[in-house]
């Protein structure tokens, strides 16, 4: 009977209240994809992240004949210097970092230059002219520093670079875009309980003399803001699965079936992490409804 009751409540308030109840409906929706689109891109972020830094490799450049720097001063390496750098990453205090260590030669450096220059450079180059190299690939890429440090400054090392490098200005402005979505987010979400907060007054002040009766017959105050509390939800649940209809229609279709055609060496997110995020988006929205009827129902629907 009371459940009856309450729910009979919740469909006259909407009713009465529709134009409001679907404002908060579409902020709750616009707001909660903010939220989903900036979790859903640090998603995309781990995603390179995990691929991306399994390939990159470190990078030890040898000394060259005639080189310029002062790191190279004594001349080109020699094989004894070379046997030193490789027993360091074999067996000396990183071995247990290194996953593999590659020798690159000048004549497989001058080959691979060729094969990517597409401006005719390489017809005016020699093998001789090129610089050996050891590649090396970490079982944990974030050790690179530790690495680095071991053999930077050993006799015969030009430099070392970490290819991470190469990825840094990609990431730095996918966790920018990431910011700019949850500070809009948040924004959102203020605007949103505010409304909610607003539609649940003017509920609650619509019906006073309602309220003002069943309290004089001695109904409990969970059964008179039961129906004000459960409008506010309703609302922004209505909002928040609109919000991932919205995020799994943009993955499944522009990502899924646009960019993954277009640049098919990216590894992307899928429908999965929309699915992961729902129940966090759901549960915000009704956070969101409950906070904001909390707030308001407590003066609204006193004697």
């Amino acid at each position: 009977m009371r459940l009856k009751f309450i729910l009979g409540e919740v469909a006259n308030g909407l009713r009465r209240n529709s134009t409001m109840a679907l404002s908060v409906v579409l902020v709750t929706f616009v707001s909660l994809t903010f939220v989903g689109a900036a979790a859903l891109i640090q998603a995309q972020i781990g995603e390179l992240k995990q691929s991306w830094y399994g390939k990159v490799e470190v990078t030890i450049g040898l000394c060259p004949e005639n080189a310029r720097s002062t790191q190279c001063a004594a001349g080109e390496v020699t094989e004894d210097q070379k046997a030193q750098i490789l027993a360091v990453l074999n067996d000396g205090p990183v071995a247990d970092l290194v996953k593999k260590v590659y020798f690159e030669s000048k004549e497989e450096a001058f080959e691979n230059y060729k094969r990517l220059d597409n401006q005719g450079i390489s017809d005016l180059l020699t093998a001789d002219q090129m610089q050996a190299s050891f590649r090396v690939k970490l079982k944990d890429p974030e050790q690179f520093q530790v690495v680095s440090d071991a053999v930077a400054g050993m006799p015969g090392v030009d430099y070392v670079q970490d290819q991470r490098d190469t990825f840094a200005q990609l990431f730095k402005f996918l966790n920018a875009a990431t910011l700019v979505a949850a500070a809009l987010a948040a924004i959102m979400l203020l605007a949103a309980g505010l409304l909610i907060t607003t539609t649940i007054r003017l509920s609650a002040l619509s019906r006073r003399r309602e309220t003002t009766i069943m309290r004089m017959v001695g109904s409990s105050r969970t059964l008179i803001q039961a129906p004000f509390l459960l409008e506010g939800a309703v609302a922004a649940t209505l909002g928040a699965v609109l919000a991932v209809g919205a995020l799994y229609a943009s993955v499944r279709y522009v990502v899924g079936d646009w960019l993954r055609a277009s640049l098919t060496w990216i590894p992307y997110i899928g429908e999965a992490d929309v699915l992961a995020v729902a129940p966090y988006l759901i549960a915000i929205a009704v956070a969101l409804a409950a906070a904001a009827s909390v707030v308001t129902l407590g003066k609204y629907t006193r004697a």
